[in-house]
């Protein structure tokens, strides 16, 4: 299971909160019409219990969202690899 650097959100609510706090910051998108609608894109660990949403880092998230913490994530293993 890997560990993600990053912002955890017990709702989606926050996290499209905290993505738009980052849109609003970069001023993006420049125009309803840009490709880039949004700065960074948010996550569901659907796997977890409890479930959460979360964004993982990135530096130029540290003036909007502060230091990331770590944290685990369950993700899907299709092709029924051993883990380490």
């Amino acid at each position: 299971m890997p560990f993600i650097n990053g912002y955890i959100f017990q709702t989606e609510t926050e996290a499209i909160a905290a993505q738009t706090q980052c849109d609003t910051f970069y001023n993006i998108p420049k125009t309803a019409t840009d490709i880039t609608q949004h700065w960074i894109g948010y996550n569901f660990a659907e796997l977890n219990e409890p479930q959460f949403w979360y964004i993982t880092f990135d530096e130029s998230l540290v003036p909007i969202l502060g230091e990331p913490t770590e944290f685990e994530v369950i993700q899907n293993n299709p092709f029924n690899e051993k883990q380490p």
